[in-house]
């Protein structure tokens, strides 16, 4: 008769278990696919996300042993590994950006309500916007996107990229600093009167 699975209250808590217990890792997966799937999708779309996030989770699995106990959330460490994998469809991620000019407004936000409100925004941003984030240098774009579209704070992406946060701050300020530029220094996320 096996024990019943034990509620963690950290992700190390459960990589930590994974180790003697594998099956336990799926948890991880249950907490974090959605979100990695959302954050691939709007990078390189839905065509190639569910493959990325299937391969992240492979390698995280594989790479659990070295996983560092001390902090207590994976996300960081998920997305860093998410990142790389993006990285190596760089080109697929520009083309992308080229056919969102192109293309009706993405159904990514989460309720009705959100969706309008997040279609007529990036509707009117769009023209501007995809273009900016394809010129942005490759740091840079994964430093913002990993902020606004993975909801990482800035400790969490300097963790996710292995860089310092100093330098997590002066590419974000760079990036936000182009991309306002390129917005014409307007915030389509204000109401505009």
């Amino acid at each position: 008769m096996t024990a019943p699975p034990v509620t963690h209250t950290s992700d190390s808590e459960l990589i930590a278990e994974s180790r003697t217990r594998p099956e336990a890792f799926a948890a991880l997966f249950d907490r974090y696919s959605a979100m990695l799937y959302r954050y691939v999708s709007r990078r390189l779309g839905p065509e190639v996300a569910e493959d990325l996030v299937g391969e992240t989770f492979l390698i995280a699995f594989d790479r659990r042993d070295r996983y560092d106990l001390t902090y207590p959330d994976a996300r960081p460490w998920l997305f860093g590994i998410v990142t790389k994998l993006v990285s190596r469809h760089h080109r697929t991620e520009a083309a992308r950006y080229r056919a969102l000019l192109r293309s009706p407004v993405d159904d990514v936000a989460e309720g009705p309500a959100d969706r309008v409100a997040d279609g007529v925004t990036a509707s009117a941003a769009r023209r501007l916007l995809a273009p900016a984030l394809a010129r942005l240098s490759k740091g840079d774009r994964d430093v913002l996107l990993l902020f606004a579209w993975g909801d990482l704070s800035y400790e969490e992406v300097a963790q996710a990229l292995g860089i310092p946060i100093g330098t997590v701050r002066s590419r974000l300020n760079r990036a936000r600093r182009k991309v306002r530029e390129a917005l014409g220094h307007a915030n389509p996320m204000q109401d505009q009167e």
